[in-house]
């Protein structure tokens, strides 16, 4: 009686250990994709599936998303996704940080071109019973580095009215060399004529060029004795006006220059 209950006793203890699987659970594909991109900042997505011998969840993602080698976010996503044995599961989850810290480093990446490497990784938390195990993850994506904007002259057109009068039709562009939308927040201008300021202002404030396309901003400028000086006619019998135009385009983290002259042909009176 006495050995039976020895026996007992043990089985006893035996039944209340938690139990390890024979197997560790395992990553069987995953991939990093970039859902989403701006000048400053990236989504991305990472998936994979995992496969267990045994029951059990894959309970979180802890986390860091690099960026051209810096760490530069970390987290925990919280993922309470079941697992069946020998079934493999589909996990995902996406987190989005800046990728750029300052101008200098958009200007940087600007001028470096090319492609910019982008990961998450980490570990995956594993629940089986009592049993806890994580995998080791990671998995990257190259992106297209952010390019800066550039502002050109679209189109300008000069029409003569009189021979104290032009009238100046200007098309400022933004143009977006980036494979997403850029954000503005104002685009400066300072127009003059034949070295002699004729007027400013802001133009696209809170817009969005598109990707990979231009924004188009009108300005009309008008030649006179009052926005030019007196000696506006000597000027404008020449048929050929010199113009410049300079300013900055702005948004998050940007702020670039531009300068551009030229010369306009002043077409009859309309």
């Amino acid at each position: 009686m006495f050995r039976l209950a020895v026996v007992l006793s043990l089985c006893a203890g035996c039944a209340s250990a938690p139990v390890r699987p024979a197997a560790p659970a395992v990553l069987t594909a995953q991939q990093t994709l970039v859902s989403a991109q701006g000048l400053t900042d990236a989504t991305l997505r990472y998936q994979a599936q995992v496969a267990s011998p045994a029951q059990g969840v894959v309970e979180r993602a802890d986390y860091e998303l690099v960026a051209d080698g810096q760490v530069v976010k970390t987290g925990t996503a919280k993922l309470d996704v079941p697992l069946e044995p020998g079934v493999p599961a589909d996990i995902a989850f996406e987190e989005r940080a800046p990728y750029v810290k300052s101008a200098q480093d958009l200007t940087r990446l600007s001028e470096q071109g090319g492609t910019l490497l982008l990961a998450l990784r980490g570990t995956l938390v594993v629940r089986s019973g009592d049993h806890e195990e994580t995998i080791p993850f990671a998995a990257s994506r190259a992106a297209r580095v952010p390019r800066l904007p550039i502002v050109v002259v679209e189109e300008l057109d000069g029409a003569r009215y009189s021979s104290e009068e032009v009238q100046l039709n200007l098309r400022l562009g933004v143009r977006n060399p980036n494979p997403f939308p850029l954000k503005l927040e104002g685009l400066t201008w300072t127009a003059t004529v034949a070295g002699k300021t004729l007027d400013s202002g802001t133009l696209a404030q809170a817009d969005t060029v598109d990707a990979s396309a231009t924004g188009v901003y009108p300005v009309e400028l008008t030649v006179t004795p009052d926005t030019w000086g007196p000696e506006v006619k000597a000027l404008i019998a020449k048929g050929l006006l010199p113009y410049g135009v300079t300013g900055e385009v702005t948004g998050p983290l940007l702020r670039v220059p531009y300068s551009l002259t030229g010369e306009v042909k002043l077409n009859v009176s309309r």
